[in-house]
């Protein structure tokens, strides 16, 4: 056997040399393995007799106690100063500025959506939304179109396949809804009057070019009650331009038209001039249509539970991106759905430029 002063010392030497911790833990096995010195000297006790196996046996306990002591305290110093290593190489100048960061936007369709809920929130009006793959009744019958109207074309609209029937038979068919009057019609349908809603929404037709898309944005609002009239829609429409426009003096004209939900009916313009080939809203001697409106047609009302012998109102709708493209001059209906980063950044509004009446929705 080894004399154990002798392998005590070589093995605490060995273990103050480690220079890392893989070094270390290959001392650790070649001292404390199945196959290492102490082990080996461990299995040579039977050989010896009881007394002196004994005292061996005590004195190479001590040796391993000792190794395995220096090895951990090794260990953890080793860790420490790795770390305090690592930590000073990874240390951050906080003094240094801050790279700027990309900013997201808000797009123009969004913002103009919430300018207009909040002009007519302010007159009293409520929000009201509602699905957008309808049945034929609420999109067209309950509105009073009637079953030859271009607008039920399939060059018009898209249709969607209805459920099978129990014998196999076809199923009414369902369609992506044209307009956002259908909610007016499930509101009509789900209480008494008096109404008071907006609606915004994605509406569907199938007419895609520079000034339309296959999909686009409507806001529409309703009013119904027992002494509402034309002039209590002039005002408020009246109002609605000169607000979101932002000019106070803004001319602003009804011209007689027809749509099968109101009678009378009626295009709203709003003053322009295209002078030096230019667009500029405000006066001038030329006219922009940019909404729809009229009394709400006593069948309409029929369909939907109300009295008309009792109750009047009115509705009106506008496109959310011919509002967009007037006020911000947008040139191209096709350029909001191109996802073009650089177009969002030129366009868009900043994530806390909330419009307000108070604060202004031209900021």
């Amino acid at each position: 056997m080894e004399s154990i002063d002798q392998l005590r010392e070589e093995l605490l030497a060995a273990v103050e040399q480690a220079a890392d911790l893989a070094a270390l833990d290959e001392v650790r096995v070649k001292a404390l393995g199945k196959k290492g010195r102490i082990t080996a000297e461990m299995k040579g006790l039977g050989a010896l007799d009881p007394d002196q196996r004994k005292a061996t046996g005590q004195a190479l306990n001590l040796v391993k106690d000792a190794v395995a002591r220096a090895i951990e305290g090794r260990k953890s110093a080793m860790e420490a100063a790795q770390l305090d290593a690592q930590l000073a190489a990874e240390t951050l100048d906080v003094t240094l500025p801050v790279e700027s960061q990309p900013q997201g936007r808000i797009h123009p369709i969004s913002q103009v959506i919430d300018e207009i809920l909040v002009i007519l929130g302010d007159m009293g009006f409520r929000v009201a939304e509602g699905p957008d793959v309808e049945d034929d009744w609420h999109n067209f019958t309950a509105l009073n179109i009637p079953p030859d109207h271009p607008a039920r074309q399939e060059h018009d609209t898209f249709y969607l396949p209805g459920a099978a029937g129990a014998d196999g038979s076809p199923g009414e068919r369902r369609v992506l809804r044209t307009h956002t009057s259908p909610v007016q019609i499930r509101t009509m349908q789900a209480g008494g009057p008096p109404f008071r809603v907006i609606v915004p929404g994605r509406t569907y037709r199938s007419d895609p070019d520079a000034t339309h898309s296959p999909m686009f944005h409507q806001v529409e609002g309703l009013l119904v009650d027992e002494q509402t009239h034309m002039g209590h829609l002039k005002g408020c429409l009246e109002d609605f331009c000169r607000a979101f426009f932002g000019m106070d003096d803004l001319p602003v004209r009804f011209r007689p038209s027809y749509f099968p939900f109101t009678e009378p009916s009626a295009e709203v313009d709003i003053g322009c001039t295209r002078e030096g080939g230019q667009l500029r809203i405000g006066h001038g001697g030329d006219w922009l249509e940019v909404l729809g409106a009229g009394m709400v047609n006593p069948n309409v009302l029929k369909n939907c539970g109300v009295d008309p012998e009792n109750y009047q109102g009115f509705a009106f709708g506008m496109g959310v991106e011919r509002m967009a493209m007037l006020k911000y001059g947008v040139p191209d209906l096709r350029t909001f759905f191109e996802s073009d980063l650089r177009w969002l950044r030129h366009y868009g509004f900043a994530s806390l430029d909330m419009p307000s009446l108070t604060g202004g929705l031209n900021r």
